[in-house]
């Protein structure tokens, strides 16, 4: 992907919804409520699959022409008898922000922002530009990846042969109504397979995109409520590990709780499928609270564990996950636990610009990764209103954010043998098989 020849402008939307560019301002960006002036090479087209949002109640920002200067854009241009409002980018997957969308909130009113992520959008040379870079080289979840009128079909067959299942069941909904990604690859036959299962959890996520307080901006998606048998697991992963490109099998999903609560169910599951097949990756995904279950589950057969976290210090990680009955010394125990059985590390790591890129963040995870050693660090957005997360997480520092792109120069100069991508990787036989890296530039 090529950068613009010079930087975007701003926009904004009206009313109605429409949205306007305005020449007499550039586009700016936001890092953890500072505005910026993003660089030509922060910007990529914005990528197909992605969606624009207006963001009610909050007024954009743009930086002048000149000076660089952040300047507010408080009245209409065109027609200043109209309100205005900030719009956002929200990124189709295996892309993460450099900058989220920058505006100023016009009062205590406003509504909490849905459970999404804002990356910084402007308009240059008839397209859309996002300050942004591809993170994750796999189409998995690419847009021109998926045929509607297919997905529609084998779904439905599939639902007709095994009216039984449950889980099944459970997954048409998520692939014809929510649009699910892993269930409409799980139904395509391809790929990762999502197999949730937990309908408890044992944190109280700030941003949990399945249970949120009523009075609260809405979940995303209903939570599963039941737990599925070892063999309704089975009749799922088995075929699918056995006929799919590429084949992994995922616990752990936006739809439910923690699945290490439904450890034993995740055992026998494993127990089972390993009796049928020794093909592919058996993942799950946790907040790796239950250091003994995760060694109970890699000793059956679990492959992979993609660790959820927002910050690896622990204050901003407590505020955030608010767990009930575990501690953040729990959650890196079971990555050395999993570690020390051979199985493969990935730390599911929510970006947001300006608190991912502090010092003091960067200090932490370095750490973090010295006496931990993960495999992979999933560059993922954080999926929430960023002055809600910036609130809630109790952020504060006195040091400049290092930016994204040098964050992410250092971060491989450092640890030139970890992974960086998005996705859960499907394993070879040697367990730990090799993607193409991230480009320093943020060209894909």
């Amino acid at each position: 992907m090529s950068h613009p020849d010079e930087l975007p402008v701003l926009l904004f939307a009206d009313p109605s919804g429409k949205i306007i560019d305005f020449p007499g301002l550039k586009a700016a960006g936001m890092s953890a409520g500072s505005f910026v002036q993003p660089q030509r090479e922060d910007f990529i087209p914005l990528p197909e699959g992605s969606e624009l949002f207006v963001l009610p109640s909050r007024l954009p920002v743009g930086c002048d022409p000149e000076s660089g200067e952040p300047l507010l854009l408080a009245t209409n241009p065109y027609q200043p008898e109209q309100p205005l409002q900030a719009v956002a980018a929200f990124m189709s997957p295996a892309h993460t922000a450099i900058y989220t969308s920058p505006y100023q909130t016009s009062g205590p009113e406003a509504p909490r922002l849905p459970l999404f992520a804002y990356t910084a959008v402007g308009w240059h040379d008839n397209r859309f530009w996002a300050t942004a870079f591809r993170s994750d080289p796999d189409p998995r979840q690419d847009s021109n990846q998926f045929s509607q009128a297919q997905i529609t079909k084998k779904t439905r067959k599939q639902l007709v042969k095994y009216k039984r299942n449950r889980l099944i069941q459970h997954l048409g909904k998520c692939c014809l109504t929510y649009g699910c990604p892993a269930a409409r690859n799980y139904f395509l036959g391809r790929w990762e397979a999502p197999l949730p299962t937990s309908p408890t959890c044992n944190a109280r996520c700030l941003g949990c995109i399945s249970l949120q307080p009523s009075g609260c901006c809405p979940s995303t998606q209903d939570r599963i409520r039941f737990v599925p048998s070892p063999q309704e697991l089975a009749e799922i992963a088995i075929p699918h590990l056995e006929n799919a490109e590429r084949p992994i099998v995922s616990f752990g999903q936006g739809c439910e709780g923690e699945p290490l609560l439904q450890a034993e169910v995740i055992e026998k599951a494993i127990l089972l499928i390993r009796s049928k097949t020794q093909n592919g990756t058996i993942n799950l995904n946790s907040n790796s609270s239950r250091p003994d279950k995760v060694a109970r589950l890699a000793a059956a057969g679990l492959n992979s564990l993609r660790v959820s976290l927002n910050s690896c210090q622990e204050e901003y990680y407590q505020n955030y996950y608010r767990p009930s009955d575990y501690s953040f010394a729990d959650v890196k125990e079971s990555i050395k636990v999993m570690k020390g059985a051979g199985g493969f590390v990935s730390l599911n790591y929510f970006i947001l610009p300006g608190v991912t890129d502090s010092p003091q963040e960067f200090q932490s995870l370095c750490d973090l990764i010295a006496t931990c050693n993960p495999d992979l660090i999933q560059l993922r957005n954080l999926n929430m209103d960023p002055e809600w997360y910036l609130e809630g997480i109790k952020f504060k520092t006195t040091e400049r954010p290092m930016g994204m792109r040098p964050w992410l120069s250092r971060l491989r100069e450092l640890f030139p043998s970890l992974r960086l991508g998005y996705f859960n990787p499907f394993l070879g036989k040697e367990g730990h098989e090799k993607s193409p890296q991230i480009p320093m530039s943020g060209k894909s």
